[in-house]
């Protein structure tokens, strides 16, 4: 029994010898690393591929516009210029000016002539329009500012110094606006203010605009004539004497509008605003006025 006991030990730990050495023989292969993977190179996207019977989508030009603007005949020559400007910035848009007395301006605009835009040389006209509903009021702004002057030929050598004095013997004949005429109306102002009205009335001679008034006095037909300081700035065939005295007239302010009856608000009001940008306000203090806003 001792026997068969100790063969039966000899055997497993036979075994177990065998066992160990197979295990020690069988080395599991080492883990490897592998190594980093380089990012991909960026490669460009093919060009999407083009089908030749597919037209190309093409954004339609704008359809072209005339647009007429009413302006008071002593913005003339700043408008012509503004309106060359804004070729550049709507070449689809036409400017077509109408330059004419604010008075005169307002009644056309009654009367249904064609007008997109109003450009007034006083409130009393535009204040005329919005009463009758022909501007439409949310597009009204105050855009410019002027003075009223006295005005006398380049050669002249008359002893006038003042408004006063043209109330005096020192002058035979004024030009001035007419009634219907803002630059008119603000020297009626000046005079009831100064209380000569009878005397500068006696020897008036009558412009219907601001320009007819400057163009009597550049060919000397009257001794002096009272238009604004940017009227007098656009000529070297006047001399500018004085101002009006402070106080004795409303201020000359310029207000613009779009006219109801347009077919073409949204160019109307693209115009107005850019009358307040940097290329026309540079255009407009050039000519001599101020802004008003």
């Amino acid at each position: 029994m001792k026997k068969t006991k100790r063969l039966i030990a000899i055997l497993l730990g036979a075994m177990m010898i065998v066992t160990l050495m197979s295990g020690c023989g069988s080395t599991a292969p080492a883990a490897t690393t592998a190594p980093p993977t380089e990012a991909p190179s960026a490669v460009p996207s093919a060009a999407p591929s083009v089908d030749p019977t597919v037209e190309p989508t093409v954004e339609p030009a704008p359809d072209p516009v005339e647009l007429y603007v009413a302006a008071a005949a002593s913005l003339t020559d700043v408008i012509a210029e503004i309106a060359e400007e804004y070729k550049i910035v709507a070449p689809h848009v036409t400017i077509i000016p109408t330059f004419a007395s604010s008075g005169a301006l307002q009644t056309q605009i009654e009367e249904g002539a064609p007008a997109d835009v109003f450009l007034s040389a006083a409130q009393k006209q535009m204040d005329a329009l919005a009463d009758a509903g022909l501007i439409i009021d949310d597009t009204r702004s105050n855009l410019l500012v002027n003075k009223v002057v006295l005005i006398v030929p380049a050669d002249s050598d008359a002893d006038i110094a003042s408004f006063e004095d043209v109330a005096t013997d020192k002058v035979t004949m004024v030009a001035i606006g007419d009634e219907t005429v803002p630059v008119g109306q603000y020297t009626q102002e000046i005079y009831t203010f100064l209380g000569t009205w009878d005397a500068i009335q006696a020897k008036a001679n009558l412009g219907a605009d601001v320009r007819a008034v400057l163009t009597w006095v550049e060919s000397g037909d009257v001794d002096c004539g009272i238009v604004y300081a940017t009227d007098a700035a656009s000529t070297e065939g006047v001399k500018v004497i004085c101002e009006a005295p402070e106080g004795s007239h409303k201020p000359v302010i310029y207000p613009g509008a779009v006219v109801a009856a347009t077919e073409n608000q949204a160019e109307a009001e693209a115009f107005l605003e850019f009358l307040t940008g940097d290329v026309a306000v540079a255009a407009f203090e050039k000519a001599g006025f101020a802004m008003a806003q």
